[in-house]
């Protein structure tokens, strides 16, 4: 038989959950270190990074800056409105000018106009995240065969890939459309010195239709986990991941005895702008 477990980070934290917790931990610590006061990152909309960075910054005494993809900003949108009420500064800057998020030229523009800042990246990928999260496996769950986790900006899947044993098999599933994200998590583990001691695999067929992008196949696939074991997923990430890892057992891909770890990185906060976005109501907990 095939046993299939799930680790709740979505439970680590009433606001700051899951992966995001883990990603913020060692850079809050050394924003303080620093003497940094305010932290300054990057995301959509709709972003969980967004969110959970302007909690953790109002809980640990630092200001917040998010800088927001699209000019126009929908202040009523959830995820936005919750990061205002912690206190973060939002400012909206253009697709066009978003893409040179990563660029020193902009960056120091940014320190021109706003001060000095703690940078964290979008997504809140850096070698302090994978840092926080290599911790998400403790000892007790090192006698799983297999661990499955959704992949964005893939801090997540470094900081597994960093921690996994020789006996044990890493999925990745893609919440993003396309090849690209292979070469992407190569050069990300080889830039952070990650050299695997198990298997590690990404799957990049369970994207239904890209970033953000959903079907309804995956909306049902949602409500039914919710009904059958009481535990809620988003659509951009968790969803697809579970989904991915119910259609591999249906495919026989985990072999009789295999004990598969499937890791619930958080963002539910997500959910409600997704129904705000599309009238779709999701479970939520």
């Amino acid at each position: 038989e095939i046993t299939l477990h799930i680790k709740r980070e979505d439970l680590i934290h009433p606001f700051i959950s899951g992966n995001k917790f883990r990603k913020l931990k060692y850079n809050l610590l050394q924003a303080k270190k620093e003497n940094q006061h305010t932290l300054l990152t990057f995301g959509g909309a709709y972003s969980n990074h967004i969110y959970a960075t302007a909690t953790a910054a109002k809980i640990v005494g630092l200001n917040s800056i998010g800088i927001i993809r699209g000019e126009l900003l929908d202040e009523k949108n959830p995820t936005l409105r919750s990061a205002k009420d912690a206190g973060m500064v939002l400012k909206g800057i253009s697709r066009e000018l978003y893409r040179d998020k990563t660029n020193s030229e902009y960056l120091d523009q940014l320190r021109q106009e706003l001060g000095e800042f703690y940078l964290i990246p979008e997504g809140g990928t850096n070698a302090l995240a994978i840092q926080g999260t290599t911790e998400i496996l403790s000892n007790s769950q090192f006698n799983f065969s297999h661990l499955a986790t959704p992949i964005g900006s893939g801090g997540t899947f470094a900081g597994l890939a960093n921690s996994i044993l020789p006996q044990q098999e890493l999925l990745g599933i893609s919440a993003l459309k396309g090849e690209g994200i292979q070469e992407e998590m190569k050069q990300l583990l080889q830039t952070h010195g990650i050299h695997p001691k198990g298997s590690i695999s990404i799957w990049t067929q369970y994207h239904h239709g890209g970033y953000a992008k959903w079907t309804s196949e995956l909306i049902e696939f949602i409500h039914w986990f919710w009904e059958s074991f009481g535990i809620p997923l988003d659509p951009i990430y968790t969803g697809k991941m579970a989904f991915a890892c119910w259609d591999l057992l249906q495919k026989k891909y985990f072999k009789p005895g295999s004990r598969v770890l499937l890791i619930h990185t958080g963002g539910l906060q997500g959910n409600l702008g997704f129904t705000q976005r599309t009238g779709i109501k999701l479970p939520s907990p």
